[in-house]
């Protein structure tokens, strides 16, 4: 692997380095220690400890990036509905939201890697950053009347297809992304299972 020489770089362009690197380290499937990063970066742990003091600050920093791209995506996919169907607003979001969620490992995150406190704070930047929202975005369909149902239980039915869809071997085991499985899940909530003209009565 090529060694990527960060020391002659500003400060601000070193940290990016670093966190481009953490990210990839954190993300993916193994563990991350700050002797493997700093030999992935080429540089001494020392450095590192100068810009992050623990690991915990510098994997906060890490998350903090990934969430700040997660509701960029949702505020883009918000933007590009504004004049669509409430229906239409909802997948939008939900497909980001699962998407994105799916890219960070959120849901490993969330259950057990890491420390308890890393933990915690995953749990709270998804509920601020896509559970607020989409709570929101329910009562105000709720507010025009395009909602039956009270969008406080369709926040917690969804709120529970997204956690469990990101822990699931479903979505592997049916060949689909998890926002896929994620946005059928959505419509079944909206509309139901059925199709219109599937209402005949089956035979037992």
């Amino acid at each position: 692997m090529e060694t990527k020489i960060v020391s002659s770089v500003s400060d601000q362009r070193r940290v990016e380095a670093i966190l481009d690197a953490a990210s990839r380290m954190f993300l993916g499937p193994g563990r991350m220690s700050m002797d493997d990063l700093a030999r992935e970066l080429g540089m001494s742990k020392k450095t590192l400890y100068r810009h992050f003091p623990d690991k915990h600050s510098l994997l906060t920093a890490v998350l903090e990036r990934q969430f700040d791209a997660i509701e960029r995506a949702l505020a883009a996919a918000a933007e590009e509905t504004r004049d669509q169907p409430f229906a239409e607003q909802v997948r939008r979001f939900l497909l980001a939201a699962g998407r994105e969620l799916e890219r960070i490992g959120a849901a490993q995150l969330a259950t057990g890697r890491g420390d308890a406190v890393l933990r915690k704070y995953v749990e709270q930047r998804i509920d601020e950053v896509v559970y607020q929202r989409l709570d929101a975005l329910f009562r105000a369909g709720h507010r025009r009347g395009m909602l039956s149902a009270p969008p406080e239980l369709l926040g917690e039915i969804t709120r529970g297809a997204v956690e469990r869809l990101l822990n699931s071997p479903l979505p592997r085991e049916l060949g689909h992304s998890a926002a896929d499985l994620l946005r059928t899940a959505v419509d079944t909530v909206l509309y139901g299972a059925l199709r219109p003209g599937d209402e005949q009565e089956v035979s037992p």
